[in-house]
């Protein structure tokens, strides 16, 4: 879940807030067939393109428009889209799928094995510089494409129109699982390579919905129905989506939804306890607890956070309890693992153990080991217009407190708040969130704690999702491991062990407050809003009364 070039916004925020109001009024305008226009308010995305698809925003309209192999239900397992079948071999190392014949992209091309091949190739390729390209990196040949040194994957073959065949260079029992992220969706023709523009901001995809027009960036996204989709058929006429300033986007979001502007937003930390009491009664309140987490991500390669004892330190001197009573105001939950409990095979409470209280003798031993000392500074970046100020803010003032460390807070824009992270040499530490992108424990190791999940480019910058730059290679082989363990519950184990290594013994991320979501929703004129396994809204399923 996770920038791209920096918005510049040149209007202060009430002007961005009168104009968004003034666009949308609040009426949903009646389509054919009895439809209805959605509207929600968004930060800017990094692209909606699944060549590069990452944060939330992006993911969200990526997934509109493409449906790859699985899609994956709330409860955590696969829904079969496109894959009729996916089976491995006894070794788990090759993998065959059949999918779904005579389904299309909107221009007419047909979604078949070749399409999948095309699309997880020009992801995977060198020239796409992908920030997502990692997820393919168990295929046989991603080395080479990633590299440069191949322009064809090696690991993927077609058996005809509709059998798809990928050759794994490990074996991996849970691959079926990580098709459902947006990366791996087939592909048209007409897309051509990963830097083109014009495909970039118009995609043309077989999904439920279908661009109108192109992105108009730092403006808005209109999607409307596809009503040549392959399986079931979207009840929305058209959805709009709002490019907000991420300075206070969220802010936007819930006064658009008072106003009428929008069917559905997030609201800021402290205006959650009111609007719940307004909201709920109402019917338009969801709550839900999702396959996420958050966490401080400490940078691990430089100063002051390069040593296991200094992110102890900074672990213990925060008091989760406290700041989810005072600030989140009883609404959000100590963390105290990397994996959400919903993971129920795997998870297990109090795997960090100094998330479970905080502990202020241990946090000033540990800063006297790592050689922290009162007045030194500490950088802690956020990304802004998300509704983090508040409990950021309360962190930092935390690890003052405990540690007489002066705690520099730098707060970005989303989108250029992921390339700071990403810079060589990048220090300090990072609020950060995960959502799953499949359902394994595996997508919570791999991109934020493998070695692979820094994949640095030449510059040394990082591309993929381990910003931090944890890298212990007994972790790195207890992932293997896991993955080549037919077993289930054997698997479990070795996942256990592995999230003992790096969140315990090695504090690599800082984990604090576990997932719930609220969010506000239109339901007197529409019917089945839900927060999806991706923590988005289910617009392909939403209706109208």
């Amino acid at each position: 879940m996770r920038g791209a070039k920096s918005a510049k916004w040149v209007v202060g925020a009430i002007v961005v807030a009168m104009a968004a109001t003034a666009c949308g009024g609040g009426s949903n305008d009646s389509g054919k067939g009895g439809g209805a226009t959605f509207r929600l308010g968004i930060t800017e995305p990094k692209s909606i393109d699944p060549v590069n698809a990452q944060e939330s925003e992006g993911t969200l309209v990526a997934r509109q428009l493409f449906v790859g192999l699985y899609d994956v239900n709330v409860d955590g397992t696969l829904k079969a889209k496109l894959a009729e079948s996916a089976k491995p071999n006894d070794a788990g190392d090759e993998w065959t799928f059949q999918i779904k014949k005579d389904t299309k992209f909107t221009n007419g091309e047909p979604v078949n094995a070749e399409s999948f091949i095309r699309g997880w190739t020009r992801v995977a390729t060198k020239a796409s510089a992908s920030d997502v390209a990692y997820h393919m990196s168990g295929i046989a040949g991603y080395k080479e494409l990633n590299g440069g040194s191949s322009d064809k994957f090696s690991g993927l073959s077609a058996e005809g129109d509709y059998t798809l065949k990928v050759k794994l260079s490990a074996p991996d029992f849970e691959f079926d699982k990580k098709t459902a992220h947006p990366a791996f969706s087939p592909m048209p023709k007409v897309a051509g390579a990963g830097d083109n523009k014009s495909f970039n901001d118009a995609p043309i995809g077989n999904g439920p919905f279908k661009m109108s027009g192109s992105w108009e960036h730092n403006k808005k996204i209109s999607l409307v129905r596809n009503d040549d989709y392959g399986l079931d058929k979207a009840k929305l006429d058209k959805v709009e989506l709002a490019i907000l300033n991420p300075a206070n986007g969220v802010t936007l979001e819930y006064k658009g939804f008072e106003s009428g502007q929008f069917d559905f937003a997030r609201m800021p930390v402290p205006q959650m306890p009111g609007a719940k009491a307004k909201y709920e009664p109402q019917g338009e309140w969801i709550k839900a607890d999702v396959s996420g987490i958050n966490y401080i991500s400490p940078f691990n390669e430089t100063s002051p956070m390069n040593s296991a004892d200094a992110r102890k330190a900074i672990s213990y001197a925060i008091d989760r309890a406290e700041i989810a009573k005072g600030v989140f105001q009883g609404l959000q939950e100590p963390a105290t693992a990397l994996l959400p409990p919903s993971f129920k095979e795997v998870y297990k409470a109090d795997v960090c153990s100094s998330c479970v209280k905080q502990d202020k003798a241990k946090a000033k031993e540990y800063a006297e080991k790592a050689g922290l000392k009162p007045g030194d500074t500490l950088d802690f970046g956020y990304n802004t217009g998300a509704g983090h100020e508040e409990w950021v803010q309360a962190v930092a003032k935390q690890v003052e407190d405990v540690l007489g460390l002066k705690v520099k807070l730098n707060g970005l824009p989303f989108k250029e708040a992921l390339e700071k992270q990403q810079e060589k040499g990048a220090k300090g530490i990072w609020r950060q969130a995960w959502t799953a992108d499949y359902p394994t424990a595996d997508n919570f190791f791999s991109p934020l704690l493998s070695t692979g999940g820094i994949n640095p480019d030449a510059n040394g910058k990082a591309l993929g999702d381990n910003r931090g730059r944890y890298s212990n290679p007994k972790f790195d082989e207890l992932l293997v491991k896991a993955r080549q363990t037919k077993d289930a519950a054997e698997r479990a184990k070795i996942y256990n062990e592995a999230e003992k290594l790096a969140i315990d013994e090695d504090q690599a991320v800082i984990p604090t407050w576990k997932r719930t979501q609220y969010r506000l929703a239109n339901t007197k004129k529409f019917t089945d809003i839900k927060l999806d396994f991706f923590e988005d809204p289910n617009l392909a399923e939403i209706g109208v009364k």
